[in-house]
């Protein structure tokens, strides 16, 4: 899963931009730990606004008996499952057929490959803003038609529009987001040892010397999988150098060799380098595909293989997987200060029309309305930027948090460095900055020459 998959990051405004922060992060630090039920329904009665009880639908869509689409998604597991439950609802109101595609990474490949071959899916869902520009620059993707603009404009935010335009076209639908600057605990493993909740990084290695000497490894890395670490690398990045280098960064404005890299590196291998910190130490981390980094955090009753798990909220998904109940068995903690500010970061994926038609733009519409995310938000482990999903259709008090604070930041959020970046570079696997940190985790003494890598691999891949 590529979830991806996107960070939320905080604009710079005279004056603004520590409250904006503080505020986003005060509003997921508050009852993250609450109790709350760690499953959804089965998605049947999850099709209206507000979920429970039938409601008229918010967006007409037309009849299309006889039309088919094929959609198109990196999304594998329970995730791609409680998608086809969204595609079923819109099968079950149009009379059209939809058929889910998988796909691998990085998508703009694959969708090259189809479209080579003339059999484009008629959607495809982008985890990154770059690969809508790529989509459109290469004239793959289409514009939105009236009614899907019509229903971005009365469910998003301006800023949740933007991030899916191009050239001020608007291409994309911001259907799922993700807000990554969370780490999960197994809260058996924090009473046993006595740890707290850190606030700040140097609590929080406080904390995983706690939980090691307590006999339980401190944390799970999914390191197999490259985009697990970029997100590790951009919290770290953007609460130590602030937003302006982040900026600066993402454009590759500033080299991967500037000394705030180095200190981000650094700071980082203050957990990767300590070998008994990480399950199965490095090696053992660079085998751990994203599900499993989950999932054996929270099996093995109070002595897991770890008892921290870094990633998003989408983490969710694979807890549910372990039986593990959500806010009592596996607690949450806002990603701890580096810097003066804690850092607040989110991702997203992108409904964009490849091959257009009245089925495909209906399709579009439909996942920009409250009706579609309302389906899967009660199946949990996913969030919507659509501002007008009743908070009480999450699952549990930690996800309807989690996502009021998504939707109170507004339009001060940015999307994460790597996904920003050329495909080559921030998206691919074994190349670029996946395999950079993948080889930084192996051996997190080179920070220099991590830095090489990471300067040669940006600077190919924008041109310069």
């Amino acid at each position: 899963m590529r979830t991806t998959s996107s960070t939320i990051r905080i604009r710079r405004t005279p004056g603004g931009t520590r409250a904006v922060t503080a505020l986003a992060a005060g509003a997921l630090a508050f009852s993250l730990t609450a109790c709350g039920g760690g499953g959804g329904g089965d998605g049947e009665e999850s099709a209206r606004p507000g979920g429970g009880e039938e409601t008229a639908a918010s967006v007409t869509l037309p009849r299309l008996d006889g039309a088919s689409l094929e959609v198109a998604a990196v999304w594998t597991g329970t995730e791609q499952a409680n998608f086809k439950k969204v595609l079923a609802e819109f099968e079950k109101r149009t009379g059209a057929k939809v058929t889910f595609v998988p796909a691998q990474d990085p998508i703009i490949n694959f969708l090259g490959s189809k479209i080579a071959g003339g059999q484009p899916p008629d959607i495809a869902m982008l985890p990154q803003p770059g690969a809508i520009k790529q989509a459109v620059d290469k004239g793959w993707a289409k514009p939105l038609g009236a009614e899907a603009l019509k229903e971005l404009g009365e469910n998003y935010s301006p800023g949740w529009q933007d991030i899916g335009k191009v050239d001020g076209k608007q291409y994309g639908v911001y259907y799922k987001a993700a807000n990554k600057s969370l780490i999960w605990y197994n809260a058996q493993v924090f009473e046993n040892a006595g740890a707290q909740e850190p606030k700040t990084w140097d609590e929080l290695l406080a904390t995983a010397r706690t939980v090691y000497d307590s006999g339980v490894t401190p944390f799970s890395v999914g390191g197999a999988e490259g985009w697990t670490l970029t997100d590790w690398f951009e919290n770290v990045y953007l609460s130590q150098a602030g937003p302006e280098k982040y900026d600066q960064l993402a454009k590759h404005e500033i080299k991967w060799t500037d000394p705030s890299v180095e200190e981000a590196l650094t700071t980082l291998a203050e957990i990767w380098g300590e070998e008994e910190y990480v399950a199965g130490g490095p090696s053992g981390a660079l085998q751990t595909e994203f599900p499993a980094s989950v999932t054996q955090t929270f099996t093995g009753g109070d002595q897991p293989k770890a008892g921290m798990v870094y990633e998003g909220d989408f983490v969710q998904v694979n807890i549910d997987e372990t039986g593990a109940e959500v806010g009592t068995d596996a607690k949450v903690f806002p990603f701890p200060a580096v810097g003066d500010t804690a850092p607040v970061v989110s991702g997203g994926d992108a409904a964009v029309i490849l091959e257009d038609s009245e089925a495909a733009q209906a399709l579009a519409t439909f996942l920009a309305s409250p009706d579609a995310a309302t389906i899967q938000a009660k199946l949990g482990g996913y969030l919507s930027p659509n501002k007008n999903v009743d908070p009480s259709a999450y699952p549990n008090d930690v996800q309807r948090k989690i996502a009021e604070a998504l939707i109170a930041a507004g339009d001060d959020f940015r999307f994460d460095m790597s996904d920003q970046a050329p495909q080559a570079f921030g998206g691919t696997p074994g190349k670029g900055e996946w395999k950079a940190l993948q080889d930084f985790l192996k051996n997190p003494e080179d920070v220099a020459g991590t830095q090489r890598k990471l300067e040669a691999d940006a600077a190919a891949a924008y041109g310069g």
